[in-house]
């Protein structure tokens, strides 16, 4: 990947604020931080954003999501570490940001209506748009993990 086209927080530091503000109103959602961690990487991974997937994966340890269930989020539907929750998290995660036929499923959306009550259905909604989101962006600059 080339270097770093510009430094999107210092181009516009407004609203990078406002893009990140989205994280903190998440992380006092009832949802928990490995449930979103998890997510965020599954999404990342989808969209390949280099820089996402690396700091989805530390901030997913700091949570205290194992390593190896961390490694088994890119094969998550043939792996025994998830719950039934996180799995269909998981699966809306997939089907939110890839949009087959220009829709979720209703398989998808009613096996995380059984987990998920509205409200948190719609933060979780919120978490997999909002790293969408960001996936772009960093993509958009070439943002990659510092060595």
């Amino acid at each position: 990947m080339n270097c770093m086209r510009l430094d999107y927080s210092k181009a516009s530091p407004e609203g990078y604020r406002a893009l990140l503000g989205m994280y903190g109103y998440l992380r006092n959602s009832a949802l928990s931080p490995a449930l979103l961690d998890i997510v965020y990487l599954k999404v990342s991974q989808i969209n390949g954003c280099p820089y996402c997937v690396d700091l989805h994966w530390q901030d997913a340890i700091k949570a205290g999501v194992e390593g190896r269930k961390l490694n088994a989020v890119s094969n998550w539907k043939h792996m025994p570490f998830f719950t039934e929750a996180e799995r269909a998290a998981l699966a809306l995660a997939e089907e939110v940001t890839l949009l087959p036929d220009q829709e979720v499923s209703d398989g998808v959306y009613e096996k995380a209506r059984q987990y998920f009550n509205d409200k948190d259905l719609l933060d979780l909604s919120f978490a997999i748009a909002h790293m969408n989101m960001l996936n772009r962006v960093a993509i958009t600059f070439h943002k990659v993990p510092e060595k």
